[in-house]
């Protein structure tokens, strides 16, 4: 099995050189910094900067808080990323809705605009699971009773509206020919809760989130969304190999600045974060959450940003995906 279930791209050769810390403006940080994540605890986005936050507080010598603004897909911590001081102080733990839901909301901020990417933390799988009191034990036997039913009888869980797991699902659906209902939560921790609890049939998370319950048999992995089955899941097929031709959509989580923040202030955090990266122990930790390291920041990530963008964007035109309730 390989590695890593997808291929890289244009991440294949990421520039990690990291700046002289002359470059940073003088002082800073001076006072204590916070990591705004747009979801609520337990969820994988919350996850990043919780593993992040130790290593930055040792390393640029202030206090470093977790601060959850949940709601809306991350929009609200992003909104609240996106209006504070470019002070270097403010930072935006994301994941790739940070770059969907401009294409399915109206938005109080420009994602683009707004905001300066500074760091590809990692990426990984998404997985499609199944409550076990569910009779269908493989991908195949979810769509043969798909097709068996009225349209959208099946329902499946995501963290919400925009998120990879929800388009990346209505892509699925729609290169298998069925179809099912979303049901957006606030967040992959309540929806996860549900899922557990059997209230909805199928759930859609990432694997910091849901691998650990499929590893233990709470749940049932039907298939993940990398090219290949992934290492952290054996006995999970890919959707590739179960029929799906090309279809690939791995999740991913990286860190903003408002877009203001001076550059020098951005690289010096993005040095820092690339060392804490290049650390074994914080690696291990990484990769133990389901994700492979990245750490492509600069350049590379910012076109990344934008490749993604667009694409994501074309899939929410084809399949007219709006904001629900």
């Amino acid at each position: 099995m390989q590695r890593r279930g997808f291929t890289l791209g244009l991440l294949a050769a990421p520039s990690l050189a990291a700046p002289s810390l002359a470059l940073a403006q003088e002082g800073w940080p001076s006072r204590p910094l916070r990591l705004v994540v747009g979801w609520p605890p337990g969820g994988s986005v919350d996850i990043v900067a919780r593993l992040l936050q130790p290593r930055l507080q040792a390393l640029l010598g202030q206090p470093v808080v977790v601060e959850n603004r949940p709601g809306a897909t991350g929009t609200v911590g992003a909104a609240e990323a996106a209006r504070a001081a470019p002070d270097g102080l403010t930072w935006l733990i994301a994941q790739d809705s940070q770059v969907i839901t401009p294409a399915i909301m109206n938005l109080p901020y420009d994602a683009r605009r707004d905001f300066a990417p500074v760091m590809l933390i990692g990426r990984g799988p998404l997985l499609v699971t199944s409550h076990p009191s569910n009779p269908w034990g493989s991908f195949q036997e979810l769509m043969a009773a798909a097709r068996a039913r009225p349209p959208g009888s099946i329902t499946y869980a995501t963290a919400g509206v925009g998120t990879m797991m929800h388009v990346a699902m209505v892509q699925l659906c729609n290169l298998a020919g069925v179809e099912l209902t979303h049901v957006p939560y606030r967040g992959g921790a309540p929806a996860l809760a549900d899922a557990l609890a059997g209230q909805v049939p199928l759930f859609v998370t990432n694997a910091p989130v849901g691998g650990p319950h499929v590893r233990n048999g709470a749940l049932k992995g039907l298939g993940v969304t990398t090219a290949t089955a992934w290492r952290d899941l054996p006995g999970v097929p890919s959707f590739q190999e179960q029929g799906i031709a090309g279809f690939e959509a791995p999740t991913w989580w990286g860190v903003f600045a408002p877009a203001a923040v001076p550059a020098a202030i951005r690289e010096r955090m993005s040095a820092t974060l690339a060392r804490i990266l290049a650390e074994p122990d914080t690696r291990t930790r990484v990769e133990g959450q389901g994700m492979d390291v990245l750490a492509v920041s600069g350049e590379g990530f910012a076109s990344f940003v934008e490749t993604e963008a667009e694409r994501w964007a074309r899939v929410v035109r084809a399949n007219n995906i709006r904001l629900e309730g």
